[in-house]
């Protein structure tokens, strides 16, 4: 017993000395070495504390010091916004990355793509899995990405259900304007996209913050109001929700007077995280926000058309000719964002490149008054 002891000290002294820059022992018995160890810390410690004040230099900050998210050569932004405060919540900081490509006209209104990651990512992992920037590079947008915080949920995940009030929907809508304000970017052209946690907050962003996006992309999502708890939101996850969709639709906003919300859903058709069918309600919920469906779920205006293309099983909601709603079926994928990174989790080399079908079609849509 005493010799296990000596190595449990002379473990702890060595760890106490590599941190203060001591070499440990190592030649000497257990007990001389960890005595001669401790005795070398603390002779380091005293000199540190001894030694005259000297002027450093500011540590470097973060954003500077940390490696780009992606390769694309424009301008990264790290900060945090600070929103108005949530009862309960003295603070309210959200931390965010900005994007802004380096082929920016001067004086140029660029459009601003918003980006919620799901679980388990950050904004520099989704930023490097969906390869986003690169194609804000070619097309010419900027990229705000929100980070939820580690303190806010250990595992990263945005809180999309229950009181919207109480989720982080106010901060992230507080940080787009604030954004779109400061940077000069393109009021009328701020698209939303999520995955995951990240798409049910967004979803919920789009229906009760409409004036200030123009369209949302809704990958691997949640449906849209049917989970007021962990446990149900467990449960909608799985199954899909047991309301109609048209119905939670109704119960959350006058649909009659709501301005409307361009939407495309993108869903694996094999996801076990997030059932496919919360992909077909989702669409069914969206048909009822742009007033295409009726209460009943029945086509009211315009037509849709279901087709198959390259893997995908498509479900279009068309007005005189205008593409509003696609609801986009991907065989073969998992809950992973689809054509994006394998590298990093949660996104998939399978499939087309989700980034380029949200952007295909948020480009045609704009925000009127």
């Amino acid at each position: 017993m005493p010799r296990k002891k000596s190595n449990v000290w002379l473990r702890g002294f060595d760890l106490l000395s590599t941190a203060m820059g001591v070499r440990p022992v190592k030649s000497l018995k257990p007990k001389r070495a960890a005595k001669v160890a401790a005795k070398s810390a603390f002779n380091s410690a005293v000199k540190s504390a001894l030694k005259p004040a000297v002027k450093r230099k500011p540590a470097v900050k973060r954003a500077a010091a940390r490696s780009a998210p992606s390769a694309a050569p424009g301008k990264w932004i790290r900060s945090f916004h600070s929103a108005p405060p949530l009862p309960g919540h003295l603070v309210n900081h959200l931390a965010y990355e900005l994007y802004v490509p380096a082929n920016r006209p001067a004086r140029a209104r660029l459009p601003l793509v918003v980006m919620l990651h799901g679980c388990k990512q950050n904004a520099a992992s989704f930023a490097a899995g969906t390869r986003i920037c690169r194609l804000a590079e070619r097309a010419g947008f900027a990229v705000l990405l929100p980070e939820q915080a580690v303190t806010a949920n250990a595992q990263r995940c945005w809180h999309w259900h229950g009181d919207p009030a109480q989720t982080e929907a106010p901060a992230v809508a507080s940080l787009v304007a604030a954004i779109v304000r400061e940077h000069g970017f393109d009021a009328a052209r701020v698209y939303l996209a999520g995955m995951s946690a990240g798409a049910g907050l967004a979803a919920n962003l789009a229906i009760r913050h409409p004036a200030l996006f123009a369209a949302v992309g809704l990958h691997s999502g949640p449906a849209f109001g049917a989970a007021t708890s962990t446990m149900s939101a467990m449960s909608v996850m799985r199954r899909g929700s047991r309301d109609e969709a048209v119905h939670l639709v109704d119960a959350a906003i006058d649909v009659e007077t709501f301005p409307g919300m361009p939407a495309i859903v993108v869903h694996g058709d094999i996801d076990a995280v997030v059932a496919k069918r919360n992909a077909l309600q989702l669409g069914e919920a969206f048909a009822r926000v742009n007033r295409l469906v009726d209460a009943h779920g029945e086509l009211r205006v315009g037509e849709q058309r279901t087709f198959e293309r390259d893997g995908v099983d498509y479900v279009d909601s068309m007005k005189r000719g205008r593409l509003i709603v696609r609801v986009c079926v991907i065989r073969g994928l998992g809950h992973a964002w689809s054509g994006g990174d394998a590298r990093e989790a949660f996104h998939s080399g399978r499939g087309p490149e989700a980034s380029a079908m949200l952007w295909q079609f948020f480009r045609r849509q704009t925000r009127t008054a």
